[in-house]
């Protein structure tokens, strides 16, 4: 059974390279309940404190003097303490291009700065429920029963989403890396529900659904995509294939229990 936590339990290292800018954010942590709070400047700083003393949660900036955000969370998932440590981006940047690579490395939460306390709140309530999720309450169906195939090319989200229906009660999961190689799964085996990126090289998401609605054996299997695209155009596209449903990366873990609670009780 998974430990009850709050956000009072959390401990947090913030990587933020100006000292005026960690000071303002310590104050927010501290409003919202949270007093276990480590300072460092740089990415170096951070991994080196991470190795030794893992937080609960990183609360990092996106540029520093030695690396970027990017370079840090992509260096800490190749790491034993950081794989699947929580991460929270505080920044400025708003460039999708640049945004990109940190939402595909498994980022729980990204802020503007400048932000209200009450995102910052759901940030961190974001990582309680990732830290300690409820299990999936389904009426008639057990969620250890239960075949999901979850689809990702990058393998940071990848582990991200297949931990988090682990922890949901789910114990029999198949992983692809892209959607030619799911429905080569699918082709072989039932599946209850399908949890897919978009952008996937070999067959997309959009393909994938396609596949699935048109030639598969399974023409009513739920699909959940979690993507951060967000052309109205190439979203309307997937949607009109036959989607079941679109949850943002980065995503609230509430909110994917609850689309998949919905899908699975229909």
């Amino acid at each position: 059974m998974v430990q009850h936590i709050g956000l009072e339990d959390l401990s947090i290292l913030l990587v933020e390279p100006s000292h005026t800018q960690r000071r303002i954010i310590i104050q927010h942590l501290e409003e919202v309940g949270l007093h276990k709070i480590d300072g460092v400047s740089t990415g170096g700083e951070a991994l080196e404190h991470i190795a030794s003393y893992p937080p609960d949660l990183v609360v990092s900036a996106m540029y520093f003097d030695d690396m970027t955000g990017t370079e840090l969370i992509h260096a800490l998932r190749e790491t034993p303490n950081g794989a699947d440590l929580p991460f929270m981006l505080v920044s400025s940047e708003n460039h999708p291009v640049n945004l990109e690579p940190i939402r595909q490395a498994g980022v729980l939460a990204i802020l503007p700065k400048p932000f209200e306390v009450e995102d910052l709140r759901r940030g961190l309530l974001a990582t309680v429920d990732y830290l300690a999720p409820e299990h999936l309450e389904l009426d008639d169906l057990d969620p250890e029963d239960l075949r999901v195939l979850v689809v990702d090319d990058s393998r940071f989200s990848l582990r991200q989403i297949v931990r988090i229906v682990e922890q949901m009660g789910v114990e029999r999961i198949t992983q692809a890396e892209n959607g030619r190689e799911a429905a080569e799964h699918i082709a072989e085996g039932h599946y209850d529900l399908v949890i897919t990126d978009y952008n996937m090289p070999e067959m997309d998401g959009q393909a994938l659904v396609n596949y699935i609605r048109q030639l598969s054996d399974q023409p009513d299997l739920p699909v959940l995509m979690v993507t951060s695209e967000h052309d109205d155009a190439r979203l309307s596209t997937v949607r009109q294939a036959g989607v079941s449903a679109l949850c943002d990366k980065p995503f609230d873990v509430t909110t994917l229990r609850k689309i998949t609670r919905d899908l699975l009780s229909r």
